[in-house]
């Protein structure tokens, strides 16, 4: 699913709300997380599951074309663990 067929989903849920209303509180969820994310906090959402940030440090790679040895930098990585619930869904338990 991607972002516009949600909102189309939202709206087709929600009647009484107009699609740029739904449209701009997705963005608004979206933004705050990434925002969060940017700072280094976590995000939770239980049931679902949550978002962090982990830093991968500096090493030396090697370029699979050609077998030579390249630097990678250290730089920080989105994380999502999965939260129960979902989890359970996925497996068919819930």
């Amino acid at each position: 699913m991607i972002r516009s067929e949600l909102i189309q989903k939202l709206v087709d849920e929600n009647p009484h709300l107009y699609q740029r209303d739904v449209e701009r509180i997705l963005n608004t969820i979206f933004d705050e997380i990434i925002d969060a994310m940017a700072r280094g906090d976590r995000v939770e959402l239980r049931g679902f599951g949550a978002f962090s940030v982990k830093r991968r440090e500096a090493r030396t790679g090697r370029n699979p074309r050609t077998g030579e040895s390249v630097q990678v930098e250290a730089k920080n990585v989105p994380f999502f663990k999965t939260g129960k619930l979902l989890r359970d869904r996925l497996n068919g338990k819930a």
